[in-house]
């Protein structure tokens, strides 16, 4: 089989040339996605300082959470954009720009000035910059995805994609540290009047900073051959997607929603709606985040390492199945009224979160080289834009109708959709990647 049929030979060791792109690519990703996520660990502040004053909290909130879902609103535009050049002139290409798309926003969140400064002109440019920091990371993600799976043996697929989901996650695990550090080391007051402009200036920089990163980088051994075999895609590859693969497509979509609720819900969210549902304080709240994180990191690399022992299907079922039970824990927990074992909860449900290092390895698998980038482009910014964008202010009002479980429940639910996704995978008996 040559490297344009899928991947390289299975037969081919991992060899050091892998590792390097891996890590470099791991943490190049690892600073693009901080950018994308601080936002949310800092969306209590912004609600105060980027709306009028005397606007019900909650309210103010779902406000700062509806511009947080704009970036995943736009995140289509930059993954199809971007992937339609990646499948016709190089992958590489387009995971620099993607970096280079997302620091600049970041960079310009940091200076903007606030609503006290120049009324609604505040929250509206930073909705703009929040669009373009979505174009961005759509085109990241799957590009990233794409890159390192044409880059390894076929058999060390779901390792590759889960250790690069890991160096994704570790930008979290970044943005979380630093937001913890910021509520124990500043008074509130302060972090209002000041602080809370560095993560945003700190994140423009590790931007440019992952951009001289991937100029180390070299085009994939799959692209190179397509191009020099003419087997290219021609006319719109999306196109093609869309007329040939729509099963890949749903199959995809549908497992990309639990990613989106494991990620969305359980990482990003999760600090901010237990101090306001359990009255849990924030230096705890973002201590169990990063302790969870951290797992999460974990979880991902050792659901890649299930994924070439076990197949897509198993691993999937299990992780899925641990994700439900892990966050139930956690917030049947809390509602208890202790806190007393919140860490170590925490912990458990990000490691079962780690199931998301499993997704990537469904959707390599399910386009063909030409439409790759496009394929699993498409599949996952159109879901992400549909269940990461409705999410945050759809679990804003949940919470308010059906209480402080409705975050378990809603994870529960994604969950259930994933093992029928497993399932499907295990009587069609369809090949691990």
């Amino acid at each position: 089989m040559s490297p344009a049929d899928g991947q390289a030979s299975a037969h081919r060791p991992f060899n050091r040339s892998d590792a390097k792109t891996l890590g470099l690519s791991a943490l190049g990703g690892a600073l693009e996605f901080y950018d994308f996520v601080v936002f949310v660990f800092f969306a209590k502040t912004l609600s105060v300082l980027f709306f009028p004053a005397g606007t019900a909290p909650w309210l103010s909130q779902l406000q700062v959470y509806g511009i947080f879902a704009a970036g995943y609103l736009a995140r289509p535009l930059g993954g199809i954009v971007m992937a339609h050049f990646g499948d016709l002139v190089g992958r590489k290409r387009m995971f620099t720009l993607s970096v280079f798309l997302m620091s600049v926003p970041t960079l310009l969140i940091g200076l903007l000035p606030t609503y006290a400064q120049v009324g609604l002109l505040a929250p509206l440019l930073l909705l703009l910059l929040r669009i373009v920091q979505g174009i961005a990371v759509g085109g990241e993600v799957p590009g990233a995805w794409v890159f390192v799976s044409e880059h390894v043996p076929r058999n060390r697929v779901g390792f590759a994609c889960a250790s690069l989901t890991a160096g994704l996650t570790a930008g979290i695990l970044i943005g979380s540290l630093l937001a913890a550090w910021i509520n124990t080391r500043f008074e509130p007051q302060v972090v209002l009047d000041w602080v809370w402009r560095v993560p945003f200036l700190l994140g423009g920089v590790f931007g440019f900073f992952a951009v001289y990163l991937r100029r180390w980088l070299h085009e994939t051994p799959v692209f190179t051959e397509m191009r020099e075999r003419k087997q290219l895609a021609q006319s719109l590859p999306v196109k093609q997607v869309l007329a040939r693969h729509r099963g890949a497509v749903a199959l995809s979509m549908l497992a990309s929603w639990q990613l989106t609720a494991a990620i969305v819900v359980v990482v990003l969210m999760t600090p901010t709606l237990i101090q306001a549902a359990f009255d849990v304080p924030a230096a705890l709240a973002f201590r169990g985040n990063s302790v969870a994180t951290f797992c999460l990191v974990i979880g991902c690399v050792v659901a890649g390492l299930a994924v070439d022992r076990f197949g897509v299907a198993r691993s999937l079922l299990t992780g899925s199945l641990g994700l439900m039970a892990g966050t139930y824990a956690l917030y049947l927990h809390l509602a208890s009224g202790s806190v007393q074992h919140f860490v170590a909860l925490y912990a458990l449900a990000g490691f079962f979160c780690g199931v998301v290092g499993v997704v990537p390895a469904l959707m390599v698998a399910a386009f063909p080289p030409a439409i790759r980038f496009s394929g699993l482009s498409f599949s996952y910014n159109i879901a992400y834009a549909i269940f990461g964008g409705l999410t945050p202010p759809l679990i804003g009002y949940l919470s308010q109708a059906l209480g402080s479980l409705a975050p378990a429940h809603y994870v529960a639910l994604t969950g259930v959709v994933s093992i029928g996704v497993a399932a499907y995978l295990l009587i069609a008996r369809r090949p691990a990647p």
